[in-house]
């Protein structure tokens, strides 16, 4: 099999539609890995019924790339390990998180490739020297070298915004596979889904939703555009997700349920339109929207800690903390929404996970 390219197996699971959570970063009080819960989490997921983790994402933490830290190819090595021992009947996409620079980034895809990573969420923020023109050519040099996932990221959380030419453009790029719709915005999100279903790959990429605030939502929406005189549709299959970093063996269920749906055609029910607002309300928990998302990686591991998977919701940057209420709305959606929690299939399994 090239490695280059995704295996027919997977390529089929990921047009399919998987449940892909951003893996979270385990430290311990001195802001050390703790590498027995770094795993815990790892098998947590592959117990969770997901079709994949995104490593060395957002959710991971930037700063592990730091200089003094330096956690980029552990974490993803440790997350890869335990993914092989699972010995899973089922595709699973290990997808890493590469970043930065063309020269960096292309690192960060070898290092992926070495440790037998799938694919690489090439993330374009903090790039804002480059141009749209330089973005391109930097995704065609790292999809020579692995599949991609394109992603949209939101510009409050070091994301920006660009032009429906240049999604046009990175849809018609070689091997790249999905596109993450991450901006948190219905015209910059309806910009990524046209641009695909113009394109001549549109077969080839798979529309995927980064929303966490309109989860639900995306993944019931199929996009219809005309192109030429043809109309095209396209649906958003799955997701790749922080908000699915938590209580993620209730959200493979939420997305079975979808697929059921879908497969019947047919009218959808309001009531899903009230299951969108209570599982974007629990991310408004989570992710401290109201606070321009600064909790939003200390909110993820607070619902952690509270299931054992974490000892505590420490960061690299000491600063990352919860917001002052934040606790308090997190008490409140696991009190209004208890039927979105995985927190009894956490405590069956939790002692295994810890376990050496």
């Amino acid at each position: 099999m090239d490695a280059s390219r995704l295996s027919p197996d997977k390529a089929r699971a990921l047009a399919e539609g998987l449940v892909i959570p951003a893996h979270p970063l385990a430290l311990n009080a001195d802001r050390k890995l703790d590498e027995k819960r770094q795993r815990a989490l790892t098998r947590y997921y592959a117990a969770s019924g997901a079709g994949g983790i995104a490593v060395g994402v957002h959710s991971t933490q930037f700063e592990i790339r730091d200089p003094g830290v330096e956690l980029y190819e552990p974490v993803l090595r440790l997350a890869a390990e335990e993914i092989r021992k699972a010995e899973l009947e089922r595709p699973f996409l290990m997808i890493a998180g590469v970043c930065g620079p063309t020269e960096q980034a292309i690192q960060e895809a070898e290092t992926a490739l070495e440790l037998g990573y799938d694919a690489a969420l090439l993330s374009m923020g903090g790039l804002q020297d480059l141009g749209e023109d330089d973005l391109l050519a930097r995704t065609e040099d790292i999809a020579q070298r692995m599949p991609v996932i394109g992603f949209y990221l939101q510009p409050s959380v070091g994301g920006r915004s660009f032009s429906f030419p240049f999604w046009q453009r990175f849809a018609e790029i070689p091997n790249v596979v999905a596109i993450k719709m991450a901006p948190f915005n219905r015209y910059q999100t309806i910009d990524v889904a046209r641009a695909v279903c113009g394109s001549s790959r549109r077969d080839e990429i798979s529309l995927y939703t980064g929303n966490d605030d309109n989860i639900i939502n995306d993944l019931l929406t199929i996009y219809r555009f005309k192109v030429g005189e043809e109309m095209v549709e396209k649906p958003v299959i799955g997701g790749l997700l922080g908000h699915w970093a938590v209580w993620t063996h209730q959200a493979v269920q939420l997305l079975e349920e979808i697929k059921e749906l879908r497969a019947q055609g047919g009218p959808i029910s309001p009531e899903w339109l009230t299951r969108n607002i209570e599982v974007t309300d629990s991310n408004a928990a989570f992710f401290d929207p109201g606070n321009q998302f600064h909790g939003c990686i200390p909110g993820i591991h607070e619902v952690l800690r509270r299931q054992g998977l974490l000892e505590g919701t420490w960061c690299l940057n000491p600063a990352e903390q919860l917001s002052p209420g934040q606790m308090e709305e997190i008490d409140r959606v696991y009190r209004d929404y208890p039927h979105l929690n995985d927190d009894a299939f956490v405590r069956e399994h939790l002692a295994q996970w810890l376990a050496d």
